[in-house]
């Protein structure tokens, strides 16, 4: 079993973490909030370290799963930061979804002192963190990969080594985009049925077994025609991702306007203080 570190318990990485204890691993933490790290620490019996560069002293590999850009620089290339004390030859994997600019950056300053780096953003949220069953999406080297695949088998349902590093970050704006457009789609079908007097839960069942069935049109219809908005992933944090998204856009060219009016959407949600509300909550803006 390997000895690793994990900076970030967040709703994410805390469950994350547990699976990599329960998978036997010797497992040290750290988080900003050392109360969420003790908490940990008392449901999976691992141990707490007072910095990143205390957590990441001696361990084989080190995860990070934080919030932005900024918080992942300071958890690894900050004055305690966890680059600082890993040993030639160690591994780093950040979950965090972050721009693939710093994923790059890290990716560079690791070879540069022979880490191995893999930008790995999941997809599946709080449940699949949870219940071990995440969708990961991997950049970095084969050598990398090949190093970070079995431990992150303690937590995922699929895990695909998509390029590069950065290719992890890319993958997950793709997923991103893909999610705006389709919870924009229910939103507008499910005021639409409203609208027409239909029954929401009759459209549903002739519907959604057909094209125009997806995840969110199973998990969310139902909630969203009750105007029930606390099921995992935040307006707050998709605007974020879909910022990260059109940043990269402009970057590689890629034209992305469906991307773009969805997050002004997202900000009049905003505006209307339903920025913790999970991203369903689109359809406020719709009215009744």
């Amino acid at each position: 079993m390997a000895k690793v570190s994990f900076i970030g318990l967040g709703v994410m990485g805390a469950p994350m973490a547990g699976h990599l204890a329960a998978a036997g691993h010797d497992v040290t933490v750290f988080n900003r909030n050392p109360a969420k790290a003790e908490a940990w620490v008392a449901k999976y019996k691992g141990k707490r370290a007072p910095s990143p560069v205390a957590a990441a002293e001696g361990a084989d590999a080190v995860f990070t799963c934080v919030g932005a850009d900024h918080d992942l620089e300071e958890v690894t290339l900050g004055p305690d930061g966890a680059f600082a004390a890993m040993r030639k030859g160690a591994l780093f994997v950040d979950h965090t979804t972050v721009s693939a600019h710093i994923a790059r950056r890290l990716a560079k300053e690791g070879a540069d002192k022979g880490l191995l780096v893999v930008d790995a953003p999941v997809s599946g949220g709080q449940a699949g963190a949870e219940n071990g069953k995440l969708a990961i999406m991997c950049g970095g080297s084969a050598e990398a990969f090949a190093a970070a695949e079995p431990l992150m088998q303690a937590y995922a349902a699929r895990i695909v080594h998509v390029g590069d590093a950065g290719a992890g970050q890319t993958t997950k704006m793709c997923n991103q985009i893909a999610i705006a457009g389709v919870i924009q789609g229910v939103a507008e079908s499910l005021r639409f049925a409203q609208a027409s007097g239909l029954d929401t839960d009759k459209v549903f069942e002739a519907i959604s077994a057909g094209a125009a069935g997806s995840w969110q049109m199973q998990n969310r219809w139902a909630t969203m025609a009750k105007d029930e908005f606390d099921f995992g992933f935040a307006v707050n944090w998709m605007r974020k991702d879909l910022g990260l998204a059109l940043e990269e856009a402009r970057s590689n060219g890629a034209t992305l306007p469906l991307a773009a009016l969805v997050d002004q959407f997202y900000a009049e949600v905003q505006q209307m203080g339903g920025g913790r509300q999970d991203t369903s909550s689109i359809i406020r803006r719709l009215g009744r």
